[in-house]
């Protein structure tokens, strides 16, 4: 694990407001797009914040395995208490810890280099932050408005991630079908993050045995039926729901939310659910 297991804030225990700072959590499966949204988002909004989640997985040996693998895809890999150390921390200074390191800096400018969303769209939201949002001088008192922090992982909301429900100010929720996962990983050559010293390649089955099975266990509280390529529950009963351990509350993609909606209409909406709340929380 690359990131500290301690910092100097204490994970919260009850729901607060930062005035400070927005925590927005982004899940959802395995190449469903999380990191690139956030690392979109980061350029749209003055100063976000991200974490990632896979900062934090546990060593190795501490892994559970499942069907002869070792099962980097389930919330016994990640040390919960040190992301939610984190989160606490980010909600308090409204910056990320210090002792806080990353492997996404390599991914970031293959990112970068390789970006599908044309550089006007991330224009056009820069210009709809800067007019929906006014700057401090235009308000009754200095503050400006919440700093953004993005926490993206592959799975925020399950029984096992209880600790960060306090931390997340807005869940949001981004889905793939499992074509899409499994193509994804495939044309992936390597995975870069705290897993090892470099990159780590799935081994043959992994997907099908691991990761797709994991993230239906985990999430298939949020559909009708369970099926987690079918319909969201209702848009109220996903708010309330709290099933198998899902905490609800979770906003998730509706209108023309194909299971594989494009890259650009997400960052769209993804984008309106940030802003929404960014507007509720500023100075007036």
């Amino acid at each position: 694990m690359t990131a500290s297991k301690k910092t100097t804030a204490a994970a919260a225990t009850t729901a607060t407001t930062s005035t400070t700072t927005l925590i927005v959590g982004l899940s959802g499966c395995s190449c469903s797009g999380k990191s690139t949204l956030a690392r979109l988002l980061r350029d749209v909004f003055p100063g976000c914040l991200v974490v990632h989640e896979d900062d934090f997985y546990k060593p190795a040996s501490q892994l559970p395995r499942k069907n002869g693998f070792v099962d980097w895809d389930c919330a016994e890999a990640i040390d919960v208490p040190a992301l939610a150390d984190a989160l606490s921390y980010v909600r308090e200074h409204a910056s990320l810890p210090p002792d806080l390191t990353t492997r996404h800096g390599r991914q970031d400018q293959e990112f970068i280099n390789g970006c599908s969303i044309h550089p006007s769209v991330i224009s056009e939201l820069q210009h709809t932050v800067r007019s929906s949002l006014p700057p401090p001088t235009m308000t009754t008192t200095p503050s400006p408005p919440p700093r953004v922090c993005i926490v993206e992982g592959f799975l925020l909301y399950g029984p096992l991630m209880t600790a960060l429900e306090p931390l997340l100010d807005v869940k949001c929720f981004v889905r793939a079908s499992r074509a899409r996962v499994t193509a994804r990983r495939r044309d992936r050559d390597a995975y870069m993050c705290a897993r090892w010293e470099g990159f780590w390649p799935d081994p043959p089955g992994y997907v099908d045995e691991v990761v797709w099975p994991n993230y239906v266990r985990a999430h298939a509280w949020m559909f009708e039926a369970g099926d987690v390529e079918g319909r969201f529950l209702g848009e109220e009963r996903l708010r309330r729901r709290e099933c198998d351990g899902g905490g609800g509350g979770v906003e998730v993609m509706r209108e023309g939310a194909a299971v594989d909606a494009d890259m650009e209409g997400t960052l769209r909406w993804f984008f309106g659910v940030v802003l929404k709340e960014l507007q509720k929380r500023a100075p007036r």
